[in-house]
């Protein structure tokens, strides 16, 4: 089993003969990993931002010469902007260009990306980049420089993970179990950095003591002590006073131009309210908004009505069926009463009967001019059957919407996985594929779990800063934040400084003038909780701080070259696309507009030592790119995991399977134009807006057993008769539904009992305790409104009630069930 990590990786030949190879059962065959000698890795972390260098260097151990392909899974949050391999003979070095430049595309290794597409299981980015040849006995020395977001636990410190790359500990090859040392070593440095002082840092093995580089203890260095673990190393690093909202001020780039993104100070933002948990069943905000494509809703009936009945009083919601109509079951959302729900369930049918030509687009664009109720954060349940005709435009418009709302994106058909991870991605979501209309009520549940989680309402930021300088948070701000989340941000400091404050802004962003060391700025953060304000303001030195790494700038470049390329997409002509190239360039942060081109250098002229080897070092292009692995989309996982891919690659196998493609495809094209006709050549791929999916939101499929789902068709009726405050109504209904004689049920309420709802209630309760411990999944909330509302109405009835419920259903649930 392979984890993530792939590293540097050979094609093998058997018996070193090209063209033999073996037929295995699967005829899957493995990638060979080209063994790691050492890892030298410098890590600094700027409070929730991190800059990673290292250094891999690689031995071919084998008796024959390999073709070597480097492969680097990328994380969340994660981007590359330097690599670089060398060994004696060359030296391959990755550079981005414009892709409109008439560049000659690498050709050379082109062939193994098709097949490391195809045949991994692995679904997500990886940086890929083919080497060339290495003798036997010969090292390669890898270098890679990548950026990344720090996830913030929930006690405020930073969690940095060590990609499996730089620490292959799951390799056979790789341990010693004899000594119980890894073959490679391991050396690595972190530097600390926060105003607010770095306070200590652990990990899961030992590390030395800290060492404070500055008086404040703002700086320090700490390194590995002893081997590393044999699991993930883990750090976690924490800082004084930790606050729901921190600011690190990161200086720009001394040689570019004053006023780019690169050339001006940058502060970095973090926000993370500290926001209580939401007693279950009881009164919440939120606004819930169910997209519905009406080719699906007639199959999706009862799962809606599970979905609804779940839903807490006190939000918003509303339906839309696109596909049929242009219009909402209502024109705006509205309060989640007995009555509104009734009325919804009523138009769903006549709604999707009607013709329409309303689109997923235009459905959304109604949406977002619709006015949001105060106070209610607006979360959107979008389900799509199939791939819309303007996935483009879709995309692009969520992510203009992408701080006002989340998104749940559910896709019930594989070439509609892209758009849904996009939508999840952009707005802080989730994506999800659903196999079957029997899953969809437990799927969806778990995502409402989710979105019932508490949020801060109504964020904003405001700054105080020296007069003549201003902030700019590029790309906005978010308006909810979830209980959770850490919300990162950054905001670009522009202007001059008055003469008072700082004698120049050259000397601003160079380095901090006497008056500048003491220079703070004020950073407000306010938002509504529960109904009640919150502010939180902190003071932060002016002073940028930071070694010149700019990890900051470079994740702030991904950033806007995210909102550039919906306006791109979404045709504001040619400007976005231009700034989009420049920022990439400059940062060396890739987008759609530009591409990886590896570029190999000749390190030694072996036929002539004249004069002529003066001239430049013969270089050549070889692939060298992002992709996006396609892997399996009903076995992967929301989160990252292991990478399922073959233990080795076999030439001959690639080759053949190679083969097997493009004959199919001449056929094809035989068939469609001729046995003498040329195939036409495909056109170029157009830039898109669903490239470069963050693996974090690969999409899950939840694996449930079919008990599950019988227990969800079982209590369909129940559920069917619940109101929306979560009680029950003593009924003829009920009576069938709970499968008891109406008179038996009538004839044994307790006599204490003033209310026959309270009565209805606790059987109901009582029959979903005694069923099955699979409906406590799927009722949980459900279970949730009705314990509130007896406990609300009849706390002092409810064991003399439930003592009758038992004898009744022949149950024996305890007095606990009423304790939420």
């Amino acid at each position: 089993m392979w984890r993530q990590s792939f590293g540097l990786l050979e094609k093998s030949y058997i018996s070193g003969v090209p063209g033999s190879f073996l037929l295995g059962k699967d005829l899957r065959i493995p990638l060979y990993p080209v063994p790691l000698c050492s890892a030298v890795v410098d890590v600094a972390i700027q409070d929730y931002v991190a800059d990673v260098a290292s250094e891999l260097t690689y031995q071919n151990k084998s008796r024959t010469s390999s073709e070597v392909i480097f492969v680097f899974p990328l994380a969340p949050h994660m981007t590359i902007y330097s690599f670089q391999a060398l060994n004696e003979d060359a030296k391959v070095q990755a550079m981005l260009h414009d892709e409109t430049q008439q560049l000659h595309k690498a050709t050379k290794g082109q062939e193994n990306w098709e097949y490391l597409q195809h045949q991994s299981e692995h679904s997500g980015e990886v940086f890929a980049c083919f080497l060339g040849s290495l003798s036997p006995g010969k090292e390669m020395v890898v270098t890679l420089r990548y950026v990344q977001e720090l996830p913030r636990k929930p006690d405020g410190a930073a969690q940095f993970l060590l990609p499996a790359t730089l620490h292959p500990h799951w390799n056979y090859y790789t341990w010693n179990c004899l000594n119980n040392k890894p073959h490679y070593s391991l050396l690595l440095t972190a530097s600390l950095q926060s105003p607010r002082g770095v306070a200590s840092a652990e990990a899961n093995c030992a590390l030395t003591p800290l060492i404070y580089t500055a008086q404040d203890c703002s700086t320090a260095q700490v390194s590995l002590a002893e081997t590393p673990p044999r699991d993930d190393f883990e750090l976690l690093v924490y800082y004084g006073d930790p606050t729901e909202v921190s600011a690190v001020v990161e200086k720009g780039d001394p040689g570019a131009p004053v006023g780019s993104l690169l050339g001006d100070p940058l502060v970095l933002v973090t926000l993370s309210p500290s926001i209580p948990d939401a007693m279950p069943g009881q009164c919440q905000s939120g606004e819930f908004i169910f997209l519905l494509d009406t080719t699906f809703l007639e199959h999706a009936q009862e799962s809606l009505l599970f979905l609804l009945k779940s839903l807490p009083l006190g939000c918003y919601f509303n339906i839309y069926c696109y596909g049929a109509t242009s219009v909402g079951i209502y024109p705006q959302s509205v309060e989640y009463t007995q009555d509104n729900l009734i009325k919804a369930m009523q138009r769903i049918p006549s709604t999707s009967s009607r013709l329409g030509d309303a689109t997923l687009l235009g459905t959304l664009r109604t949406i977002y001019n619709t006015p949001q109720p105060h106070g209610h954060a607006r979360q959107l349940f979008i389900f799509m059957t199939g791939l819309p005709p303007d996935k483009e435009d879709i995309a692009a418009e969520v992510r203009r919407h992408r701080n006002s709302h989340r998104c749940f994106s559910f896709c019930f058909s594989e070439d509609s996985a892209a758009l849904a991870i996009a939508l999840a991605r952009d707005t802080r979501g989730e994506a999800t594929y659903v196999d079957s209309d029997k899953k969809l009520a437990v799927v969806v549940l778990n995502c409402l779990k989710r979105a019932l989680k508490p949020a801060a309402e109504g964020v904003s930021l405001s700054w105080t800063l020296p007069l003549g300088l201003e902030a700019e948070v590029l790309g906005g701000t978010p308006r909810s934040i979830f209980q959770g989340e850490h919300i990162h941000l950054y905001a670009k400091i522009r202007g001059e400084a008055q003469p008072s404050c700082v004698s120049s802004n050259l000397q601003y962003l160079s380095g901090c003038s006497q008056d500048m060391k003491v220079a703070t700025g004020v950073l407000t953060l306010q938002f509504s909780l529960n109904g009640q304000n919150v502010t939180h303001t902190i003071q932060f030195p002016l002073c940028p701080q930071g070694d010149g790494r700019l990890a900051g700038h470079r994740l702030a470049a991904r950033c806007l070259l995210r909102m550039l390329l919906a306006e791109a997409v979404s045709g504001s002509g040619d400007e976005p696309r231009q700034r989009a190239v420049e920022i990439s360039l400059t940062s060396g942060i890739i987008c759609p507009f530009t591409s990886y081109v590896g570029v190999r250098t000749s390190q030694r002229v072996t036929w002539y030592q004249g004069p002529l080897a003066l001239l430049p070092r013969h270089q050549s292009l070889v692939a060298c790119q992002i992709l996006q692995l396609r892997g399996s989309i009903r076995g992967s996982s929301c989160f990252p995991k292991s990478i399922a891919i073959p233990p080795g690659w076999l030439t001959a196998v690639q080759e053949s399977w190679l083969a097997i493609q493009h004959l199919t495809h001449d056929i094809a094209a035989l068939a469609q134009n001729g046995a003498h006709s040329k195939a036409p050549k495909p056109p170029p791929p157009s830039i898109s807006s669903l490239e470069y999916v963050d693996p974090k939101f690969v999409l899950s499929s939840q694996i449930l057993g079919p008990w599950v789902s019988n227990a969800i068709d079982e209590c369909q009726e129940l559920v069917a008769l619940q109101n929306v405050d979560g009680s029950w109504t003593l009924s003829s209904s009920l009576a069938s539904a709970l499968q008891v004689d109406e008179a038996e049920i009538k004839g044994k309420m307790p006599g204490e009992v003033t209310e026959p709802s309270i009565w209805a209630t606790v059987l109901a309760v009582t029959w979903l305790q005694k069923q099955s411990r699979y409906y406590q999944d799927p009722c949980e909330l459900l279970e949730a409104k009705a314990v509130t509302w007896l406990c609300s109405r009849a706390a002092s009835q409810l064991d003399k009630c439930l003592e009758a419920a038992n004898t009744l259903l022949e149950s024996s649930v305890e007095l606990s069930v009423f304790r939420l």
